[in-house]
């Protein structure tokens, strides 16, 4: 199997994920995937779409991710697996991530502030006198 790429989103994170046949090794900025999320929740988000296809242990996995937070970066990773793994094998791992909501990229992202206001939606207080 040649190398798959794809790329994920969330917020202001970008992830290019790079799938390879291999022992499971998932890689993050060339640092292991225990180095980069410290916390057990942020894996397990990583690691959802793998569970989900039952392919844990199957691919090796190299992601360059910039921009946003933490949390944002690991939905960023789940989505970027989730389509490298689609584009592995469309019939065996599409339907299962696509029931598990794992193929929609969430659009949310922080709102401007506008000008004559202190942020996106609040205004500076009304005095009427």
């Amino acid at each position: 199997m040649e190398q798959t790429h794809a790329l994920g989103r969330r917020k202001t994170a970008v992830a290019r994920v790079y799938v390879v046949a291999g022992k499971g090794n998932i890689t993050i900025n060339d640092r292991p995937l225990e180095d980069y999320f410290k916390e057990e929740a942020l894996r397990y988000i990583v690691n959802q779409p793998l569970a989900e296809t039952k392919t844990e242990g199957q691919f090796d996995i190299k992601v360059n991710i910039v921009g946003g937070g933490i949390k944002g970066q690991a939905e960023a990773v789940r989505l970027g697996i989730s389509r490298a793994l689609c584009e592995v094998d469309k019939e065996a791992y599409r339907p299962a991530l696509k029931a598990a909501g794992f193929l929609t990229r969430d659009a949310r992202e922080v709102e401007r502030k506008k000008p004559g206001q202190p942020g996106a939606r609040r205004r500076f207080q009304f005095s009427k006198r």
